[in-house]
């Protein structure tokens, strides 16, 4: 039997993977009751697992009401990328320099941009009905850099924040790559990126990472502006936040 706190760690994973992948929606209700008959688990590893994901910023509580699942917002991306760009480029240059005087901090980047070419040349070979069914390949592989990214930063502190931002970032993540022309366009990003930091070149990484992430907002804000995404109900804009 599963002990409570497994069990909560269980609920936790399989909540958080929903609201990342998106098949929660924005702005959708979280019953304890319904999550609990769900995912066979009682009400409290039920409740403990939407805490943890409110303190993450994923669930917000409305007094009164049941919770629900944090609602997207143009100022909200708009915030929490203008705080990524002050950190994750920094982040990127310290691993170069690090790369520079340390070989083996380069070798996790020199496998991702062997397997991120190989990548690219298979999906460009796909014709784009098909490019879409390999996109979860693609992120696993983005996922692979920022985790290599985080691991090999010697600035801890630099290091956990970015790391605390993780799942508010992967649920933009399917928002943000959108068709193939940006995911051709993802790739030459990332490909960049890992050859600035393969070479040790730190000021090439800081401004090869700081380009991605303002097309990556960019991508974001017309994914959330656009009227297929309203129509399809997958976010909620909420403007005054």
């Amino acid at each position: 039997m599963v002990r409570a706190s497994g069990k909560s760690e269980v609920v936790y994973e399989r909540l958080r993977g929903d609201i990342e992948s998106l098949r929660l929606k924005p702005g959708a209700k979280l019953s304890e009751v319904q999550l609990g008959e769900e995912l066979g688990a009682s009400r409290t590893p039920v409740r403990e697992a939407i805490r943890r994901l409110a303190r993450e910023g994923l669930v917000d509580f409305v007094p009164g009401e049941v919770a629900r699942v944090a609602a997207l917002s143009l100022g909200g991306v708009r915030a929490l990328f203008e705080f990524r760009m002050l950190l994750e480029p920094r982040a990127a240059a310290l691993v170069a320099a690090s790369g520079a005087s340390d070989e083996r901090v380069l070798i996790p980047f020199r496998e991702l941009l062997t397997r991120l070419e190989e990548f690219e040349e298979f999906f460009r070979a796909l014709d784009p009905g098909r490019q879409a069914h390999t996109y979860q390949d693609f992120y696993e592989l983005t996922e692979s850099f920022d985790q290599a990214l985080i691991a090999a930063c010697r600035n801890p502190y630099l290091a956990r924040t970015i790391r605390d931002l993780r799942s508010q970032t992967v649920r933009l993540r399917h928002l943000s790559h959108s068709g193939p022309r940006r995911m051709l366009t993802s790739l030459e990003e990332h490909r960049a990126m890992l050859k600035a930091v393969t070479h040790g070149d730190a000021q090439a990484a800081e401004a090869a990472c700081r380009h991605h992430l303002a097309q990556t907002l960019q991508a974001l804000i017309d994914s959330l502006t656009s009227g297929d995404a309203m129509a399809n109900a997958e976010i909620q804009l909420d403007t005054a936040r």
